[in-house]
């Protein structure tokens, strides 16, 4: 029997890893619990606001910035059957009627207050949970 992992493609072994990570963060460091539902993805849109109303430079939050947008990926991913993507460093979920997003990218638009980690996973899932 193969795990899910095991299955992917290797353009999700980083962002599953991140995404792994912000999880295991936000649980023990803000207790909040993230369960890869589209629903989750208002509290990770309001986390990001909170850093950014905080005022900390980019630098101090980047791979947190990375791992949110990992972590959205996920969540479309799971939603749509779609996968990951990478080239030259970057990585995008490719849903299964071909489109590209760019969670990351949109995680750092959330940080300059531009951006919804939540809206993005509506968008890319046509607003629709995959049962």
């Amino acid at each position: 029997m193969t795990t899910q992992q095991e299955t992917r493609p290797p353009a999700a072994a980083r962002p599953v890893r991140w995404a792994a990570d912000a999880v295991a963060a936000m649980r023990e460091g803000a207790r909040l619990r993230l369960d890869y539902s589209a629903r989750s993805l208002w509290s990770v849109d309001r986390m990001i606001e909170g850093i950014r109303q905080e005022e900390a430079p980019y630098a101090a939050v980047e791979l947190v910035l990375r791992g949110f947008g990992a972590y959205t990926g996920e969540v479309i991913i799971r939603q749509t059957g779609g996968e990951w993507w990478a080239t030259g460093g970057d990585h995008w979920v490719r849903t299964p009627d071909g489109r590209l997003w760019d969670p990351i990218e949109e995680a750092v638009r959330c940080y300059t207050g531009e951006g919804s980690l939540r809206l993005l996973c509506r968008d890319a899932t046509g607003g629709t949970p995959r049962p």
